[in-house]
């Protein structure tokens, strides 16, 4: 056997050896408060993580996720906006779809504004009238604590596919994964609702006006369905007809701020009153 290579080898092992003692030796010396302090602070920078990625999800309230799953609702709806309802003081959000929001406007045919928001809301309203009441089946809650249903009239229309077939709301993807794509391409290509003129998706107008893109805190029916504010010495009260407005600003005007302005839309092309325009 080669000597010096048996203890080359030997005093190989005795460096590392050495090294492993010296390693436990120091983290011996340091102080078990500061190695609890050190891990500590990993946990915490890790759980920060984990609820930032959280947030990205479906914006699902940690809570709600291990509470019994509720039994579907049913009963006469009162109308937050163009796609949430309340129930015997339950707020629910339509699934997959999103609706203008209340303070959202959007532009028609000629370029005018209007209030697509509540235009949307009116809809839904008038649509759930037709057939009550309506039963909703859940599935999820969002970040706002409402629970996320299907919705049906009693006649068995689905409120979600309705409002986005006709051009009341949107198909949103990311939560439908594309279930109203359908129903959406008809009312785009019929240019129906929104699809009349020019607007911004809610999610997006939400985005770019967050200080005002909460929730609205009333339902429809609680707050005045009756427009009070006025515009250039225009008012939604008393009622008009076309005979008795005198432009067709002002006819555009009527249509799209007062409750019973689309009498003066007869053909539904967002034009009111055609004859002065």
């Amino acid at each position: 056997m080669d000597k010096s290579r048996y203890d080359n080898r030997s005093d190989q092992w005795r460096k590392r050896t050495g090294t492993k003692r010296s390693r436990a030796l120091r983290w011996a010396s340091v102080p078990r408060r500061l190695i609890f302090m050190t891990v500590a602070a990993a946990s915490a920078f890790v759980a920060e993580m984990v609820m930032k990625h959280s947030e990205s999800m479906q914006d699902i309230t940690a809570p709600y996720l291990s509470a019994p799953k509720p039994q579907p609702i049913a009963g006469i709806a009162s109308i937050i906006d163009g796609d949430t309802i309340e129930i015997h003081g339950q707020r629910i959000r339509f699934n997959g779809i999103d609706a203008p929001e209340s303070k959202q406007y959007c532009d028609d045919a000629k370029g005018f504004e209007y209030p697509c928001g509540r235009r949307s809301a009116e809809a839904l309203d008038s649509l759930l009238a037709g057939s009550r009441p309506v039963q909703c089946t859940f599935v999820t809650w969002d970040r706002y604590h409402r629970f996320v249903g299907d919705c049906r009239r009693a006649d068995g229309v689905n409120v979600a596919a309705w409002m986005v077939e006709h051009g009341q709301a949107l198909d949103w993807p990311r939560y439908s994964y594309g279930a109203y794509a359908a129903q959406q391409a008809k009312a785009k290509a019929a240019k129906l609702g929104l699809w009349i003129g020019n607007f911004q998706e809610p999610w997006d107008w939400r985005t770019s006006h967050s200080d005002s893109a909460t929730p609205a805190s009333q339902p429809l029916s609680i707050m005045s369905r009756k427009l009070v504010a006025q515009s250039g010495g225009l008012s939604c009260e008393p009622r008009r007809y076309c005979s008795q407005i005198s432009s067709c600003e002002d006819a555009q005007w009527y249509l799209h701020n007062c409750s019973w302005g689309r009498k003066l839309d007869r053909d539904g092309d967002g034009v009111a009153c055609e004859t002065l325009c």
